[in-house]
């Protein structure tokens, strides 16, 4: 194996966050002015044209625990680098019948916009590594991205033939979802990334509750008003997590967070091609007694966190995004997990002291909320209602706020659905006027500088 330790390519000094994050900030200042990095970007267009996986400068891909071991032993090598987790070989098929391992776009963005290495977990194929080990990388690297794949979340079956299954998948999005902490990694989660967040973010309330339940009387008196306040909470959010009805054109899908398709579920129509976002909004109507309290705490939670997607919403005009997909994150569990995470977070708090001692120190480290940013309309009829998410985590201490994000539409691909390497890759120019880029690029921007 012989994989650089350093991160940088087209610029020797260009291998450092601060260098990244000016490189991305002038890309993102408007949509005409020619790269920084002008003559070594077409330099390196011309040099690596049709470079993908395993070719430099994109060589470095994973493919054991020596490889792993490597990493950790060689921090150079990936700390101001993004790493990218592959659930699947592939996102699915275009128009064109190619098999799109969109993995490749991400990295070929970084390098030419930011000049920024990317390295490749092929989970799909490598399987099981040790956590840990991805633990340390993940958490210490730029950023992590967890990509597309072509299985669909709610169903374990259509992970057959994969090195590693779907509950093992979950596991690894689990460690991600609860490894926002200071200076840590942003986490962007995309197509069935972004479902298998969502996923997650119901596995971890359940395992909350059931680990407060079980460990919260060896650490915590009793009869005191925290006990109290905490099994309370507990109760409140299993009975709402076990009445909630999932609806689709008024159709009940699913009841209870126990239920497969309670978090993801097939979507009314598939959707391939350009649609446009606008704010997330829902008029309340539902048959779910709890519905309206879920919603009103979604409602506080965008006024208090107004972020990156709204603001993009809000200032570009018409703005057009690329969906490839066919399931869709149900809009009553993402509702229901920034609910929850609510609930918890005013719970723990008067115990944090002792919690933080304790076996149930995780619980500190689950997300304040989790907002749905967006929706995509097609022909003015609102197509997927969860299009993207803001997941908030808020130090306790200082009340500084970290963000992760969550795609359903593919940000890194262009209007044909095709890698770069085999299309062509797209000139710098091309790259800024893009909606879906532009978008990826300044969410990166931002959680990275959190």
């Amino acid at each position: 194996m012989e994989w650089r330790k350093t991160t940088s390519w087209m610029n020797p000094n260009s291998g450092n966050a601060s260098t990244i994050q000016s490189l991305i900030g002038h890309f993102l200042r408007d949509r005409l002015s020619p790269s920084l990095l002008d003559a070594q970007t077409k330099k390196f267009q011309q040099e690596t044209c049709g470079a993908t996986w395993g070719q430099p400068p994109y060589e470095k891909v994973v493919e054991s625990e020596a490889d792993l071991d490597w990493l950790i032993n060689n921090p150079s090598a990936y700390k101001n680098a993004v790493c990218i987790i592959e659930p699947a070989s592939n996102v699915g098929q275009n128009n064109a019948k190619e098999d799109v391992r969109a993995s490749s776009n991400i990295a070929y963005l970084c390098r030419v916009i930011a000049d920024c290495d990317s390295i490749l977990f092929p989970l799909w194929k490598l399987g099981n590594l040790n956590q840990k080990k991805l633990d340390h990388i993940f958490e210490t690297c730029l950023a992590v991205f967890v990509e597309g794949g072509y299985p669909t979340a709610k169903d374990p079956e259509s992970f057959a033939g994969q090195s590693i299954s779907l509950r093992e998948l979950q596991s690894v999005i689990e460690h991600l979802v609860t490894a926002r902490t200071h200076k840590s990694a942003p986490h962007i989660f995309i197509c069935i990334g972004h479902q298998l967040s969502a996923q997650a973010h119901v596995n971890l309330i359940q395992k909350a509750i059931s680990a407060i339940r079980s460990d919260l009387p060896s650490i915590c008196e009793l009869n005191s008003f925290q006990h109290n306040l905490l099994m309370d909470c507990c109760d409140q959010i299993e009975q709402i997590g076990l009445d909630l009805t999932i609806q689709k054109n008024g159709l009940q899908i699913a009841k209870g967070w126990n239920d497969n398709c309670f978090a993801v579920a097939l979507n009314e129509v598939p959707e391939v091609g350009h649609c446009e976002l606008h704010r997330y909004e829902h008029d309340g109507v539902h048959p779910s007694l709890c519905f309206n309290s879920l919603l009103a705490e979604h409602v506080e939670t965008s006024d208090i966190y107004n972020g990156i997607v709204e603001q993009s919403i809000s200032y570009e005009k018409d703005l057009n995004i690329v969906m490839f997909h066919s399931d869709e994150v149900n809009e009553e569990s993402i509702l229901f997990s920034n609910w929850a995470y609510s609930q918890l977070h005013h719970a723990l708090h008067p115990s944090r002291h002792f919690i933080a001692l304790s076996e149930l120190s995780w619980l500190l480290s689950l997300p304040r909320s989790i907002e749905i940013l967006c929706s995509t309309f097609a022909e003015g009829s609102k197509c997927t209602e969860v299009a993207a998410t803001c997941i908030t985590y808020i130090d306790r201490e200082t009340k500084e706020i970290r963000r992760s994000f969550s795609f359903q539409f593919h940000p890194e691909l262009l209007n044909d659905l095709r890698e770069f390497n085999v299309a062509g890759e797209p000139n710098y120019a091309k790259l800024k006027s893009d909606d879906g880029i532009r978008m990826l690029m300044r969410v990166l921007y931002e959680s990275i500088i959190d």
